[in-house]
């Protein structure tokens, strides 16, 4: 790959109207080293609609198509990563796509986009910190943005520039499957939380408030369902998050999937060119979702010329790129999609190509390679961790944990298990049970917090507890992403039931520790619990959360998402005309 690099370096120097000049950070309104109008004029039309599309690296028929179709970007789905997933591995593989770029007569750099949604998450050996349910709860906008800060800074040290986040969702029905992509359930959360990760992130690379708009107001809590509701309704709970996040900066925003009253977001010109860029302001580029114009009504040809003059700007089109390519210029040859249209497009794509910074350093600063997985971040994170634990219930004050206690047995599948507590979108789209990246689980962090003679038993079915002082239990979901996450009942599993009953037959104080990606129905384990901890997907310092249980730190943290009773209570949220759940919004005790 030597020469190649060399080569597009020597050539890349005499771009037209660009180079030289110190790139800003992202914002709304970049000022460009380069003269990006006069860049315009010299694209024919076939560098201008390949500028337009995203393709999904797993689905190129030949990296040379990257020169070919003159792609202005590729993306890596979840999971979509190189053979060698180590941050050097992925170094590697995007040296070697932006080499193909910048082969092309315009060597205009590729954009590099990824889910990493709570760290760079798809890398293995990165730190995986709380996913948003979690930060929510913190109320600390400050912590969100040095969570978001570092996440940037592990992407930009594989050379990645754009990551898919924040989500800006405001969910307000716990069955929905990315209940735990939301910061909370309120406006007001989100947009503060919304606003802090878009300052931690653009710095260093491109953020994407998603998905808009009212992904997670949908009815049923189905995902890429339809929001049904009123327009002041979508105005006042759904759209301040994205008001928030245009106000600092963001570069990009990810239409929605869902549909509003019927109509999908993505043909949405109302919504997206009259709303988000006229009425907010908006200057960055909107992208699709994952193929997510095909699901429009009509015929393909159809679908790109309603999503394109809707004010969709980039388009994901996985593995359809040669189809996309080759009907949008055809529609736009015959009149179908104006010229102006995808001149407004590939601008607003360009100028944040510029503030990026990619003519100057489009390839992956290797100096950046110890950022990934180092200990300063993972103290961000064990931070966060600790920060967002809600603790729910604390009869006879069995918390804080004494470290010299004799004997701690721990029980529950989500004890020892790093998959479960970092939950979806790590390592894989769904995320996997076991040990798939570096971490310390719960119950090592418990082992590691010990003093003196004091012995941590385990078992996953809690037996053998008979003879502990306390037993701590840790239980809740599995991983999970998008509508795979789809719940119609929220109620704790049998095995994590039964869990509980046999640590608290062996008639020793309770700790149930909940793992899980949203508010679930607690049933009898309530009366059977002498505490309950709401740990969320706390990622991978698991140690965070034996920093609370032996009281290193007092829980702090606040529920960002009402807690219900029972599944006759759901959809459950603060400022419902009948609000009575189990424990309210904004609920937490401490010591």
């Amino acid at each position: 790959m030597g020469s190649r690099l060399t080569l597009a370096l020597a050539l890349f120097a005499s771009t037209p109207g660009c180079g030289g000049g110190t790139p800003s950070a992202p914002s709304p309104s970049p000022t460009p080293p380069c003269d990006i109008e006069a860049l315009l004029r010299d694209m024919t039309l076939d560098e201008k609609v390949g500028q337009m599309a995203q393709a999904d690296r797993s689905y190129l028929r030949s990296e040379a198509d990257i020169r070919g179709a003159f792609l202005g970007s590729l993306l890596s789905g979840g999971g979509s990563s190189p053979p060698d997933r180590t941050a050097p591995g992925w170094a590697e593989m995007y040296d070697r796509y932006q080499s193909y770029a910048l082969e092309t007569r315009l060597r205009i750099p590729l954009v590099y986009g990824v889910d990493a949604v709570h760290g760079h998450n798809n890398v293995a050996g990165a730190v995986i910190f709380p996913h948003n349910v979690g930060l929510g709860c913190t109320r600390d906008a400050s912590l969100v943005e040095r969570v978001a800060r570092a996440t940037a800074e592990e992407v930009a040290a594989t050379g990645v520039d754009w990551t898919f986040s924040p989500c800006v969702a405001v969910a307000r029905d716990e069955r929905w499957g990315r209940t735990y992509e939301s910061f909370g359930e309120t406006p007001e959360l989100v947009s503060e939380m919304a606003a802090a990760a878009v300052r931690g992130t653009q710095p260093t690379i491109l953020a994407c408030a998603k998905h808009y708009l009212a992904d997670g107001g949908t009815a049923g809590g189905r995902d890429q369902g339809d929001a049904q509701m009123d327009e002041a309704t979508l105005r006042s709970v759904h759209l301040p998050a994205y008001r928030a996040a245009v106000a600092a900066g963001v570069g990009s925003v990810m239409a929605s999937f869902s549909s509003w009253n019927g109509q999908k977001m993505h043909g949405h010109r109302t919504l997206i060119t009259d709303v988000l860029k006229g009425e907010l302001g908006f200057q960055g580029f909107v992208v699709s979702d994952w193929a997510g114009i095909d699901q429009l009504p009509g015929d393909y040809a159809s679908d790109v010329e309603t999503s394109v003059n809707a004010g969709v700007d980039m388009v994901m089109v996985p593995d359809r790129y040669p189809g996309f390519v080759a009907t949008l210029k055809s529609l736009v040859q015959s009149g179908r999609v104006p010229q102006a249209r995808v001149d407004d497009a590939v601008r607003r794509i360009l100028r944040q190509k510029v503030a990026l910074g990619l003519w100057d350093k489009p390839y992956a600063d290797r100096a950046l390679l110890p950022q990934v997985g180092s200990d300063a971040h993972r103290q961000v994170g064990r931070e966060a961790v600790r920060k967002s634990l809600v603790l729910l219930k604390n009869e006879g004050r069995v918390l804080p944990l004494s470290k010299m206690t004799r004997r701690i047995h721990v029980a529950g599948r989500n004890g020892d298990d790093l998959g479960n507590q970092c939950g979806g979108w790590t390592i894989t789209w769904q995320g996997e049970s076991g040990a798939i990246t570096t971490g310390t689980t719960i119950l090592e962090g418990i082992r590691a917090s010990v003093l003196g003679g004091a012995s941590v038993t385990y078992s996953r079915d809690g037996s053998g507890a008979e003879g502990a002082d306390v037993g701590v239990v840790v239980i809740g979901e599995t991983p999970y992403a998008e509508g795979v996450g789809d719940r119609t009942d929220l109620s704790l599993s049998p095995e994590d039931v039964a869990a509980v009953r046999a640590v608290r037959g062996a008639r020793i104080p309770t700790v149930v520790v909940l793992v899980s990606g949203r508010p679930l129905v607690l049933g009898a384990t309530l009366g059977d619990a002498d505490a309950i901890l709401a740990a969320w997907l706390p990622g991978t310092e698991g140690a965070g959360v034996a920093d609370v249980l032996f009281g290193d730190y007092a829980p702090t943290g606040r529920l960002s998402h009402s807690w219900p009773r029972s599944m006759a209570q759901v959809p459950v949220n603060w400022g419902d005309p009948v609000y009575d759940p189990l424990y309210p919004y904004g609920y937490g005790l401490s010591y």
